[in-house]
């Protein structure tokens, strides 16, 4: 007997299952199947495709008139960190740049200082209700940075959180180090933080999938950013970057020279980089949530990286001062509406591709896989972007369990 069957699907999402991310046009193409059929036993999915009769299950779920996809994939957060930076909004509302906040004490150092200061109990609590929104909202895999501690104690204090909701809470999590994140008050200078955080790669090797740095103006430049990409890939870690966010430095550039898997953010990336895209596996991980919070007109060349080739993902950046958002349905509008992708570019983005960007088997929802599924209370696939700023996920399934389900509301008449 099998644990769940969906049946009556009124338009079943079934992402292609591909070696490598999808590119180009390639990221257009999206198979719909009208009247659907998904079976799920023992976590993994046993059936999805056309209406079928074939099987029975424990529990049906009835999903005439809706939608179902896999779960979401959200491949970039800094989901552990302490405090929040509410009162930096008015200084951004006044004309106030990013830089100089952070040359104010505010930013990342503000987060940093929260961060420091709390306990591994207090990370753990505030998490976790993000994870919990998070899973409302869809999403059943998430990728979790470090890099709001900017010292040893304090990464690896974030990095044990993050391994401890891994293994209590039943979304799918990567995790990635992001030491050099900002430079700390008290560093002597860049160079011997940027030494000490390629030091501490020994202490989170085993703890952390990837390794992270932030390579921009005031930051970390293209070479002390290759010098540690190149030191984390001697330790075993694949390589992440924040790249070209305010200025064209080259970060994307430098992110496939690397071999990156992903290169994030690319909003002033050069034109010469995003054609190099075209000979590239690396994703680029778009993050048009950014964009749209701290009120720039500027939002990353989606169109361009696609006609060149290029494989795009879209995720949240979910952070306390640039894009304070649990909801990577919000940012799939946003992706529609800025970065003008069309709803096929979206559901790939956020699903297989994503997936890609963080090297886990997910996104798709083929015979074998692991049953991650979200039931969407949505006519069709080009609904969800339209219908922006609510939550259209009914019922959540990760490894095979509901783990959340909209009823409505209660006691109302």
């Amino acid at each position: 007997m099998n644990d769940i069957i969906i049946q009556n699907i009124g338009a079943l999402i079934l992402p292609k299952k591909t070696e490598g991310p999808l590119k180009g046009e390639a990221l257009d193409e999206l198979k719909i199947v009208n009247n659907g059929t998904v079976v799920v036993k023992d976590g993994k999915v046993v059936y999805s495709g056309e209406y079928s009769e074939a099987y029975e299950a424990k529990e049906i779920i009835d999903a005439s008139n809706k939608v179902v996809s896999p779960g979401l994939v959200d491949a970039h957060t800094h989901l552990v960190f302490g405090g929040s930076r509410e009162h930096e909004m008015a200084l951004k509302q006044q004309g106030v740049s990013y830089l100089d906040i952070l040359k104010q004490g505010g930013g990342i150092l503000s987060t940093v200082a929260s961060t420091r200061q709390s306990t591994e109990a207090e990370l753990y609590e505030k998490s976790k209700k993000e994870m919990v929104r998070m899973i409302q909202f869809g999403t059943t895999t998430v990728e979790a940075k470090s890099g709001y501690g900017l010292d040893k104690e304090t990464e690896l204090k974030q990095l044990n959180v993050a391994h401890q909701l891994d293994q209590d809470m039943p979304m799918r999590m990567k995790h990635t180090f992001l030491g050099p994140h900002a430079v700390p008050k008290e560093a002597k200078d860049n160079a011997t933080f940027l030494q000490e955080m390629i030091d501490l790669l020994d202490d989170v090797k085993d703890k952390a999938d990837f390794a992270d740095i932030f390579c921009e103006t005031g930051v970390f430049t293209i070479e002390e950013s290759r010098r540690y990409m190149q030191a984390a890939k001697e330790k075993g870690l694949k390589v992440k970057i924040h790249a070209d966010e305010i200025d064209p430095l080259g970060g994307l550039g430098l992110a496939i020279e690397e071999g990156a898997i992903s290169a994030d953010h690319l909003v002033a990336s050069s034109e010469a980089d995003k054609q190099a895209l075209s000979n590239s596996d690396t994703v680029a991980v778009l993050l048009p949530g950014t964009t749209f919070y701290l009120g720039k007109d500027q939002y990353a060349d989606a169109r361009g990286m696609i006609a060149n080739n290029g494989a795009i993902a879209i995720a949240t950046d979910f952070n306390p001062g640039s894009c304070v958002t649990d909801n990577l349905q919000l940012v799939m509008s946003i992706a529609a509406l800025k970065l003008k992708l069309t709803p096929n570019e979206i559901w790939n983005a956020v699903t297989v591709n994503a997936a890609k960007a963080i090297d886990v088997e997910a996104g798709t929802i083929e015979a074998g896989d692991q049953a991650d599924i979200v039931v969407w209370d949505i006519p069709n696939h080009e609904y969800l972007p339209y219908h922006y700023g609510v939550n259209h996920a009914e019922v959540v399934i990760i490894n095979g369990k509901k783990v959340y389900q909209n009823t409505g509301l209660l006691n109302v008449t």
